[in-house]
This record gives C-alpha cells, sequence and structure tokens, in this order.
C-alpha cells in the first residue's frame, strides 16, 4: 500500500499525509451517522466537557468508563453560565468515544477496512489491535484547542507501539484547527504518562522527563498539516503534535484510530481499559 519512500518519509518524520485515502461517500457516511448519534442520544443527564486543560481534574467517572462504550463529550464552551446549551445538540459535542469502531457497524467498516490494514502491515504492525476510536468535531467557533502532546502518554505500552491513523472528514486547515506536529519530534523521549490513580479514585500524571514539548506559540516548532477531506495522517506514538481552537465559521470534522501491537504489554494502569476484547483490522 505504502511506497518505500512513505515509508523512509514516516521514520523521518514521525507522521505521514496520505492524500485521497478515503472516498468521499465512506467519510460523508462517517459524518452522517455521527450526526444521526448525536441527534438520537438520550444526553439529558450528561455534561462532562472534554478539555485538554486540567485533565486530571475533568476525568470524571463518564470519561473513565468510555473505553468499551459509545460516549459523548461537549466543547468546554458549549454551555451558558445557566447550564443550557448555546446552540443544537450536534453542534455542542467535542467528540465520540471510545469504541465506535466496535460497537457501530458503520465505523467498524470503516475502521477494518483493507487498505487501512495494509498500511499498518507497511509500518510494521501487522499484529495491530485496535483499542480506541475518537469522532472528533471541532465545532464551529467554539472548538476546543488540543495542546501538544505524545499519544503513548495516554495509551502506553511497554514497548511503545501505539499508532493513530486520524481521518479528514472535511477539509482541515489553519482556519478550522488543522493538526500541527514537530517533524522528526518521535525520535525524542516521551515526556508523561497519563494514569489511574493507585489510591482512589480519578487520574495523574506521572513526569518521565521535564524536557518541554514544543510550544505551540514559538514559529517554526510545529508545522501545520493542512489536509483535505478523504485524507489520512499516520502520526507515531512519540510524535508531539496538537490542534489549535476552531473560531471559524466552518467544522472541521475528522475520525481518529489508535492501534497497538498485539505482542506489547498494556498496563492496568492506563486510563483507558476496556470489557471488551481487542480486535484488529
Amino acid at each position: 500500500m505504502l511506497t518505500a519512500e512513505q515509508v523512509a518519509a514516516y521514520d523521518r518524520d514521525g507522521f505521514l499525509v496520505v492524500e485521497d485515502f478515503a472516498a468521499k461517500e465512506d467519510g460523508a457516511a462517517l459524518i452522517e451517522r455521527a450526526d444521526e448519534l448525536m441527534r438520537t442520544a438520550d444526553l439529558s443527564e450528561v455534561r462532562t466537557i472534554f478539555t485538554t486543560k486540567e485533565q486530571e481534574r475533568v476525568s470524571d467517572d463518564y470519561f473513565l468508563g468510555s473505553g468499551g462504550e459509545i460516549r459523548f463529550f461537549f466543547e468546554e464552551e458549549a454551555f451558558a453560565p445557566d447550564g443550557t446549551l448555546r446552540q443544537p445538540i450536534e453542534d455542542s459535542i467535542n467528540k465520540i468515544g471510545h469504541a465506535l469502531h466496535d460497537l457501530d457497524p458503520v465505523f467498524d467498516r470503516f475502521s477494518r477496512q483493507p487498505a487501512l490494514a495494509e498500511v499498518a502491515a507497511d509500518l510494521g504492525l501487522d499484529d495491530a489491535l485496535l483499542v480506541q476510536s475518537m469522532y472528533l468535531c471541532k465545532q464551529p467557533r467554539i472548538g476546543g484547542e488540543v495542546g501538544c502532546h505524545q499519544d503513548a502518554t495516554f495509551l502506553y505500552t511497554d514497548p511503545i507501539t501505539v499508532t493513530g491513523f486520524w481521518f479528514a472528514l472535511e477539509d482541515a486547515t489553519v482556519d478550522n484547527g488543522c493538526l500541527w506536529a514537530a517533524p522528526g519530534g518521535h525520535r525524542t523521549s516521551l515526556r508523561k504518562l497519563f494514569k489511574r490513580r493507585a489510591d482512589g479514585p480519578g487520574t495523574e500524571f506521572e513526569v518521565l522527563d521535564d524536557a518541554p514539548l514544543p510550544d505551540p506559540h514559538e514559529p517554526g516548532a510545529l508545522v501545520p498539516l493542512e489536509t483535505p477531506a478523504g485524507t489520512l495522517v499516520v502520526l507515531n506514538g512519540t510524535l508531539p503534535h496538537g490542534s489549535d481552537e476552531n473560531r471559524s465559521a466552518r467544522s472541521r470534522h475528522a475520525y481518529s484510530l489508535h492501534c497497538i501491537r498485539a505482542s506489547a504489554a498494556y498496563p492496568s494502569w492506563n486510563w483507558l481499559q476496556r470489557d471488551l476484547p481487542l480486535r484488529g483490522f
């Protein structure tokens, strides 16, 4: 599926951009299905916000129990001071996670297409298991920033094997919150681990290396990955990357999968735990 040049670029940069990977009708089917899920879900008692700020504080039971479920997380600015939504529900959700690929047939078909299995195998993931999926809305005007991070912080294995597959379902630009990445940054150390607390409920960060991640506000530290709809971006687990907030009038819908190697150990202190068995492509 991948050329030798593409594999070399991935090894060099820690990410790979593959345009026209997904057919537009397949992306449209995911958008339609996500919209249906948001409109029909009973979220009257759900007020969990997803934000990369103060993640230890906002890791509630609804979030921690989402590893084997389909759950909904609101944008940080979705609610008015009186607790009501400022806009319709489908314009208020930050993301849906984290087992769409196992529990929804539309997302399952997309996630387990043969071409994606071939890409994983070309990158040495011939025994890949799908551990997490997320539908990412990046809503117009209120789409939250995702701070610079490394995926292995949140989905750690020994050895580190987590790999992200991010699909642009709509055009992603610097205006509506495209990905930003640090070329070659995957060759640096893993900075932190995001762990379930051993002494009670909630989560905590364990610092492994206090060297700072690249500063998104420092010119040249990260490069924008502007991608048309249908593009696949593969992300190494230790690559520093993130995305800006979306203050534009256009959404930036995307779908993200993370896989790990079956041969790697997955600790019980990882925040994401599942009752469902892990399956491959």
